[in-house]
């Protein structure tokens, strides 16, 4: 595209010093995201999802790289202008009963972000919370409630809004979902879609849910160890996987249709390399059905594999093993 991506992530690190050595949480992470469009970020439990989301909006300071956003890297941005750049990049956060303060009423939570960056007045603030109830679903009867008095989706209905009070242009999106009901899940995420396409919204969704994030991504990066493993636009990667651990992933997704039922599931086997002072080769070779002594010469960076497809895995990248 000839316009620039909204943020670009170059070689993003973030290590962490333990007792026994470096923990590799983001390793050297390439990546970027559009205006109005959503990168899905996934993974098992453990795989640096998290520490990515909250390293680009600088919550964790990074080890080094670049997090470039609209065309400048906030990196070398001092404190007072990173206070300002924070209106436009929000979070929303996995557990809508712990992100909430208690003591606070569901208006005073969407317009303290408001009064915190002075851009309203308290009359004025009050007047755009109940304005962003709406746009969010949320009643009105519930302005002056508490958050213990509302139900899950509610309350994420509440951390949407907050996120959305400082009119943002990007918004990491920490599992938003994984704590509701499987109905409330899509009420969310239509509501999310919506907003997107109304205020041309950027979105990094981090998950380990497939079937949400097929729903919601027009992107997908995989992340093992640290490691973004593949990178592929939403239905090509579905429908053509092109690392043994995407290809892992999507065969735990529970199937409905009766005839694919006997098909065999491609299950991991043996140990999770450590994430501290990690292997200096494949760190998914001791689970890998086609790991071979090529696999251990060194590490493998995200190369193209086909058109706007990138994979991790050496042996994609030769053809010498296929989608099988």
């Amino acid at each position: 595209m000839s316009e620039r991506p909204m943020l670009e992530i170059k070689h993003l690190k973030k290590y962490f010093h333990t007792p026994a050595g470096e923990l590799h949480a983001v390793d050297d992470v390439t990546l970027s995201i559009e205006r109005g469009h959503t990168l899905g970020v996934v993974g098992e439990s453990g795989c640096g999802k998290t520490t990515l989301g909250r390293t680009v909006l600088r919550l964790t300071e990074p080890t080094s790289g670049e997090i470039i956003f609209n065309g400048e890297n906030i990196l070398d941005y001092k404190k007072d202008k990173m206070k300002h750049l924070r209106k436009q990049m929000q979070l929303i956060f996995q557990d809508p009963y712990a992100s909430l303060d208690p003591r606070l009423s569901v208006a005073e939570i969407i317009k303290e972000p408001m009064l915190v960056n002075k851009m309203y007045s308290r009359k004025e603030a009050d007047e755009r919370a109940r304005e962003l109830m709406d746009t969010v679903g949320l009643a009105r009867r519930f302005v002056n409630a508490y958050p213990h008095e509302l139900d899950g989706g509610r309350r994420q209905r509440i951390g949407v809004a907050r996120a959305l009070a400082t009119d943002p242009e990007f918004i990491v999106c920490d599992e938003p979902v994984s704590a509701l009901d499987v109905s409330i899940q899509a009420q969310i995420l239509n509501l999310m879609m919506d907003l997107q396409e109304e205020r041309k919204l950027a979105y990094m969704f981090i998950t380990h849910d497939m079937s949400v994030v097929r729903h919601i991504s027009d992107e997908i990066a995989v992340m093992y160890l640290g490691q973004c493993v593949e990178l592929a636009e939403k239905e090509e990667l579905f429908n053509n996987p092109r690392h043994p651990y995407t290809k892992a992933l999507l065969a735990a997704i529970p199937v409905i249709d009766i005839t694919a039922r006997d098909r065999e599931p491609e299950l991991l086997k043996g140990e999770v390399s450590s994430p501290v002072n990690p292997v200096n080769y494949c760190r998914f070779y001791t689970r890998c059905r086609y790991a071979c002594e090529k696999c251990r010469e060194h590490e493998y960076e995200l190369k193209q594999v086909s058109e706007n497809h990138y994979s991790a895995c050496i042996l994609e990248q030769t053809g010498e093993i296929g989608n099988e």
